[in-house]
């Protein structure tokens, strides 16, 4: 933000705050890749988390043990 010139009034002062306030935001930049990625992580955590938490409480235990068992042996029994 610029710095406030002198000759400036309070009430100019204040009218240019509520100007700036009620702009609409720029365009985003979709050039800088590292904040892209932060916000698809963000996304995909958000709805895994939600997809994980559904389908859990569709399953039976039974199906939930099996479930995880098939995916522990497909992370860890790979040689």
């Amino acid at each position: 933000m610029p710095k406030r010139t002198r000759t400036q009034d309070i009430n100019q002062f204040a009218a240019d705050v509520v100007r700036r306030s009620t702009q609409e935001p720029g365009p985003v930049d979709l050039s800088d890749q590292t904040a892209i990625s932060q916000v698809m992580r963000a996304m995909g955590r958000r709805g895994g988390l939600k997809g994980a938490a559904t389908l859990n409480a569709s399953l039976s235990p039974a199906q939930r043990k099996a479930s995880a068992r098939r995916a522990a042996k497909a992370r860890w029994g790979k040689e």
